[in-house]
């Protein structure tokens, strides 16, 4: 099944990103700008068919996609078409971006090369396949979320930690040491079953809500439980929350071997956490909250280069919020399918996973650097800006920005991109990153 679901989740991906060029492409023909090719994957093309005036296809390395549009950056000045070549090797360099850029040119397409487009319609088209991810990612997560619904924590006692352990005395068989105190919760007497009715006088209606109250709580606190059968009734337990570093012990990390650790007020339990369809507005919050993840993921991808190098070359533990790759996210995708979860649960998880990257591709290709979509946006809105001012002073059309000229600054962030995004992949096949599943 792992293999299965590799494959799966490749497939998924491949398909995010021909949506993310049907973008490109379908904005680029609204415009009228010729698209000779409509490709997903770089290197040899292992299929291809022709569409009209467009070629579609398959490459052989799948780690992105692309549409060739004609005229994707402006000739020298005095000409229409690029075509002309100068000696230097800057300049060479850029004249032979030019060339490139004009080589599907045919008689009669030089009023559809892309560079002669408004630059609000050239923002339009780069942006429409970063925002193809989004619509994907919303949808995946409206499926998830609405559809199957996610595991959701709820005000009632599933498990009761048994000791209160400082981190530095952390046993590596998840036991008790002798001395150990017990939990504020086991103190109190709380039982699995337990349904908080109160904490300190307040009703919370989500765990996470009283999960906010008890890391504030101090002192002595009175919390009213509904005892589930038998028995059943209502009591009123009186807690002492502590304020320490603690490895949290009870049945789930003992069995998965992976002790949990809290910092701060805590009492020791452990919420049920039923499958629950959530509402349109816990959609929305959980996807600005996966989207504000993502951002600050993005943020600290330079600082994760050392420990990457260190994963690669020296044995390093590898950071399980640490970047990954197509490889390392497909391998991920497979771990899911290969679990022992109910198939639905499985299915959800993939499409979740699927979610996050196109999130991710939504904002990396949205950076302003060259060649990323985010790099064509700006020297756009430089240009709308310069040609706005020279008309509100009175001056002639400035003309295109030259973004042949940014060429040789595109390629050295190209080389970065590939050599991090390698180090990355390298990575997930020497020590990738493991689902706790």
């Amino acid at each position: 099944m792992l293999v299965v679901g590799i494959v799966l989740f490749a497939l998924g991906l491949l398909f995010s990103i021909a949506w993310h060029e049907l973008g490109h492409f379908t904005t680029a023909r609204w415009f009228g700008v010729r698209v000779p090719e409509f490709m997903v994957g770089f290197g040899p093309t292992l299929f291809s068919r022709q569409r009209g005036e467009t070629s579609f296809g398959i490459k052989a390395i799948p780690l992105g996609g692309y549409i060739r549009m004609i005229g994707m950056v402006p000739p020298a000045p005095g000409e229409r078409i690029g075509r002309s070549r100068r000696s230097g090797p800057f300049q060479g360099l850029i004249d032979d971006v030019r060339a490139d850029s004009a080589r599907d040119i045919m008689p009669g397409d030089e009023e559809r090369q892309f560079w002669t487009r408004k630059p609000w319609q050239r923002i339009v088209v780069m942006f429409a396949g970063p925002f193809m991810n989004l619509v994907l990612a919303a949808v995946l997560f409206i499926i998830v979320l609405m559809g199957f619904g996610i595991p959701t924590s709820q005000p009632v006692v599933s498990a009761v930690s048994e000791c209160v352990v400082p981190a530095s005395q952390a046993t590596p068989d998840n036991r008790c040491p002798p001395g150990a105190p017990p939990t504020p919760a086991a103190q109190a007497g709380f039982r699995a079953g337990d349904r908080i009715v109160s904490f300190e006088g307040r009703t919370f209606d989500s765990w996470q809500d009283l999960q906010l109250a008890i890391r504030d709580a101090k002192g002595t606190v009175p919390v009213v439980v509904e005892r589930a059968q038998p028995g059943g009734g209502v009591q009123t337990l009186t807690l002492y929350p502590r304020l320490i570093q603690t490895q949290l012990l009870d049945l789930d990390s003992a069995q998965s071997g992976q002790p949990r650790y809290v910092t701060g007020s805590f009492l020791g339990l452990t919420p049920i956490q039923p499958v629950t369809r959530q509402t349109p507005g816990q959609v929305v919050d959980y996807t600005g909250q996966m989207f504000s993840n993502v951002v600050t993921s993005i943020a600290a991808l330079p600082h994760k280069v050392p420990a990457l190098f260190g994963a690669v070359f020296l044995g390093q533990q590898r950071d399980p919020a640490g970047p990954v790759s197509v490889v390392g996210v497909s391998v991920l995708g497979g771990e899911v399918l290969a679990s022992d979860q109910p198939v639905t649960t499985e299915i959800a998880t993939m499409l979740q996973l699927l979610a996050a990257v196109n999130i991710s591709l939504f904002l990396l290709n949205l950076l302003p650097i060259l060649p990323l979509d985010g790099g064509h946006i700006l020297p756009a809105l430089w240009e709308a800006a310069k040609k706005r001012f020279a008309r509100m002073r009175g001056r002639p059309d400035p003309g295109p920005v030259d973004m042949a000229r940014l060429m040789p600054i595109a390629y050295g962030f190209a080389i970065l991109i590939m050599l991090y995004g390698g180090l990355v992949i390298v990575a997930d096949i020497v020590n990738p990153i493991k689902l706790n599943l």
